[in-house]
């Protein structure tokens, strides 16, 4: 026998039973309302009549609660059909790196703290990508129908970072978009890089899905058909705004197509697509896994080149990027080989963008080639000058870290240095006044220079 519950029975025949007691009480209340004599048998039978009713209704409430709200019988929810964090029934199932499955909002949660491990296995995970879950959708779905319980409508469903399932189609949509007539390609574009700009959980769409990013370079990639530059200025920049994104930042760049699409519009692109390009490269840059990919890909030559132009716009993302690139200590070489010293040291010369500019000289010159190219472009009275005419200690520091670097590889230079302490004392003004940094490397700049020369004699 099947047990006593609110879902017990077929919906029709319950309201058919309810319809049945309500035409028999109304039988009833007219006999009682028209007989003469009073009817304690009829009475009780319409008590007991009224009392079956209000069960009825008492139990049909509770059954449209518990249908509008699946949580309220979470004690009666198959076990692989909560969602490990949240103990609740699952509305939008996804899979992660591990292969266990969440509800999208509490495991998006999990990966927007900070975690990068399963929260069941303890393993880290590869990837932070979300897969849908269908199989254990289309089983909640049935069983939900079988117990009479209604799931919130998709469209309806809001995730934790405030996105429902129409903002998910309207993505898709866009991306489909790219592949279609200039038109749309260029309104989707522009959509994309607005949407990417204000709304975090928009970027953080890009890594769910593997073939997003390739969709919205699609563009891009056909050579046979002429770049508007307004859609390759969206693009390039929407890639900006992803690269944000900490969790996108080596998907982004291990893309096929990302970095060279960079370096293209580095060459080719309006001031603002090539600034964007250069802020894009400063941004995934910050991986160290990025900084040797990027550097082998041949970014540094146009960021270096968009640097030597000097437009106000984009020379500081250029400087950024060089920077962050050249932490990498197999890019300096290429930076040295590309021409970066004598780039830098010109904007230095005409005092542009000092502070960034000398941060990357005074990095560059721990190579020997560096030092070279130092000294034939003059650096040594140009720092000097520098340090004279700047309060700031942190570029009088990487200045004489410079200088230091070139009196202990370039001999050559030794004389400039005496003459210009004979002049200014300006080494043993910074070996008083500077850092302590400053102060060691004046230090021994002052040392060296000072040593007393032997003379050899030969009988």
């Amino acid at each position: 026998m099947a047990k006593s519950g609110v879902f017990e029975g077929d919906p029709a025949a319950v309201a058919a039973k309810a319809m049945e007691l309500k035409k028999e009480l109304q039988r009833l209340a007219k006999t009682i309302a028209e007989d003469d004599d009073v009817n304690l048998e009829a009475i009780d039978r319409a008590l007991r009549l009224v009392c079956a009713l209000k069960d009825f209704k008492l139990k049909k409430s509770v059954s449209l609660k518990l249908r509008n709200d699946p949580e309220l019988v979470s004690g009666a929810v198959p076990e692989e059909f909560k969602c490990p964090l949240s103990k609740q029934l699952m509305r939008d199932p996804v899979i992660i790196a591990s292969g266990k499955t969440f509800d999208r909002p509490f495991i998006q949660k999990w990966l927007k703290a900070g975690n990068r491990t399963c929260p069941e296995t303890q393993q880290v995970i590869s990837h932070t990508i979300l897969t849908p879950n269908h199989l254990i959708r289309e089983m909640i779905s049935q069983w939900c129908k079988n117990h009479g319980i209604k799931l919130p409508e998709s469209v309806q469903y809001t995730d934790e970072d405030g996105l429902t399932e129409a903002d998910r189609n309207h993505f898709h949509s866009l991306l489909k978009r790219m592949s279609s007539t200039l038109p749309d390609q260029k309104g989707a574009a522009k959509e994309l890089r607005l949407l990417t700009k204000k709304m975090p959980s928009f970027r953080a769409l890009f890594g769910e899905s593997p073939e997003a990013i390739p969709l919205l370079l699609s563009p891009l990639t056909r050579s046979h058909t002429e770049l508007h530059p307004d859609l390759q200025e969206d693009i390039i920049t929407t890639l900006l705004n992803l690269s944000i994104h900490d969790s996108n930042k080596k998907l982004v760049a291990e893309t096929p197509m990302v970095i060279p699409l960079l370096i293209e519009a580095l060459r080719s692109g309006t001031i603002d697509t090539r600034s964007n390009a250069a802020a894009a490269l400063f941004t995934l840059s910050a991986l160290d896994s990025n900084k040797a990919l990027i550097g082998k890909s041949g970014a540094l030559k146009p960021l270096i080149d968009l640097l030597d132009e000097g437009h106000a716009l984009a020379t500081k993302d250029a400087a950024s990027a060089i920077f962050n690139l050249c932490i990498h200590q197999e890019n300096k070489a290429r930076a040295v080989r590309d021409g970066a010293v004598q780039v830098v040291l010109k904007n230095i010369i005409s005092r542009n963008y000092v502070d960034e500019l000398l941060s990357i000289l005074a990095m560059l010159s721990t190579c020997q080639r560096a030092v070279e190219d130092m000294g034939e472009l003059g650096a040594v009275p140009c720092l000097f000058s520098i340090i004279r005419e700047t309060s700031c200690h942190r570029n009088k520091e990487n200045c004489i870290a410079i200088l230091h670097t070139i009196c202990f590889n370039d001999r050559s230079k030794w004389k400039e240095m005496r003459e210009e302490e004979s002049a200014h004392q300006t080494i043993s003004q910074l070996m008083q006044h500077g850092t302590s940094r400053a102060k060691r490397k004046a230090s021994g700049i002052l040392e060296r220079i000072n040593r007393p020369i032997n003379l050899t004699h030969t009988a």
